[in-house]
């Protein structure tokens, strides 16, 4: 298909520009909740950046106030922060957030299905971004989008654009699925081993076996000493540490404390059930904040063994009943400390299983790689085209 479409060198000098108000019908049919009739919600917080599918929803209970009603082939627009690049094809009939726009592709001018892929352009987000007007929360108006112009190719052409990108978007789809499965199979051993109770086994106070926030840098550090914060926001997602910024002790925020070592497992005390914890293969120069407790298993136990208990429901319900606080739920130290770690009498099993949860780990991440490959190359074609 991309022999057939040479991308790179589009002749658009056939395209014609149109005004979005032709492009697009807005779909202003309000309705409150109670009375809408539907069991389908969606707000802003159910639409993911820069993903044309919706995958959370709400049901009308969850809100009040009017809503927009939205039905199958419609696209819902985030109208508000469109930096967020929010917009999502509707595939049901229900209600969504006034904060967004409902959009109804106007066939005759663009196909329907080529529609979404077109609003996740760069030239359209950018443009959006433009427009919108406000402080804390920019908004966009439909009196300024209506009039925006766009270059769009003829009919004939957005067929075979539209098969496309919609090619690209299922090999998304099913290496988000195989995501999907190896997910769940890697929760699924993690609770068969950690969450419930197994003759033979162990279950040992994890300051026993380990040190937690062993050490600190002092007061008396160096001003000039460099070294690579790790705060709250560093552990972008569960298991996977963002780019670390390099500061000066002297620059340096006061919860800049704990030192990191070699193998250390770091587990972000607030909100722990968001599990925002990870594993240090290489400490030097690392110091994590204050919110998180740095662990290093001193005994003979493979490392990962321990850190792979995290990630079960027993260590989220544990948590859940020692959290205190209301907008930062947090656990302590000492509630980390007293955590109990499940460990086999029969070393072997430790090994067996700690090399089975590594499989299912390093198929993880081998599929988000291709999934953030598939998605690099489909915004491309996007931006291509558009």
């Amino acid at each position: 298909m991309l022999e057939k479409i040479d991308l790179k060198n589009l002749d658009k000098s056939t395209w014609q520009t149109f005004r979005f108000e032709e492009i697009s019908q807005k779909i202003s049919e309000t309705v409150k909740p109670d009375e809408a009739d539907v069991n389908i919600y969606v707000g802003l917080e159910h639409l993911d950046a820069e993903d044309i599918h919706i995958r959370t929803k709400g049901v009308p209970a969850d809100v009040k106030g009017g809503k927009l009603r939205c039905y199958p082939g419609d696209v819902i627009f985030g109208k508000r922060r469109a930096y967020q690049r929010k917009a999502a094809i509707v595939d049901f009939n229900g209600i969504c957030s006034a904060h967004a726009f409902v959009f109804r592709a106007n066939p005759e001018v663009i196909e329907p299905k080529l529609f979404p892929f077109f609003l996740h352009s760069d030239q359209f987000m950018h443009r959006m971004v433009d427009i919108s007007v406000g402080g804390l929360s920019p908004t966009i108006n439909w009196g300024d989008l209506k009039y925006q112009e766009f270059l769009l190719p003829p009919k004939e052409q957005q067929a075979q654009l539209t098969k496309l990108l919609w090619a690209m978007d299922i090999v998304i789809e099913r290496e988000n699925e195989v995501l999907d499965k190896l997910n769940h199979a890697y929760f699924t051993l993690v609770d068969n081993l950690f969450s419930k109770k197994k003759e033979n086994w162990e279950y040992i106070r994890l300051d026993k076996i380990a040190q937690i926030n062993a050490s600190s840098l002092k007061s008396k550090t160096d001003p000039n000493y460099e070294f690579k914060y790790l705060d709250l926001a560093g552990i972008i997602e569960p298991k996977v540490i963002g780019e670390l910024k390099t500061i000066k002790f002297s620059e340096a925020p006061s919860r800049a404390k704990r030192i990191v070592r070699d193998n250390s497992i770091i587990l972000a005390m607030v909100r722990p059930y968001q599990q925002a914890f990870a594993y240090v293969v290489e400490g030097k120069d690392i110091i994590a904040s204050t919110g998180t407790a740095v662990i290093n298993v001193v005994e003979d136990i493979n490392f990962k063994f321990i850190f792979h208990q995290f990630f079960s429901k027993k260590f989220t319900r544990y948590c859940e009943d020692r959290m205190t606080g209301t907008n930062y739920p947090a656990i302590t130290p000492s509630d980390v400390e007293e955590f109990k770690v499940a460990i086999p009498e029969n070393k072997n099993i430790i090994l067996s299983e700690a090399n089975k949860l590594e499989d299912l780990e390093n198929s993880i991440r081998v599929i988000k790689a291709k999934i953030s490959s598939s998605k690099a190359l489909q915004k491309s074609l996007i931006n291509q085209v558009f």
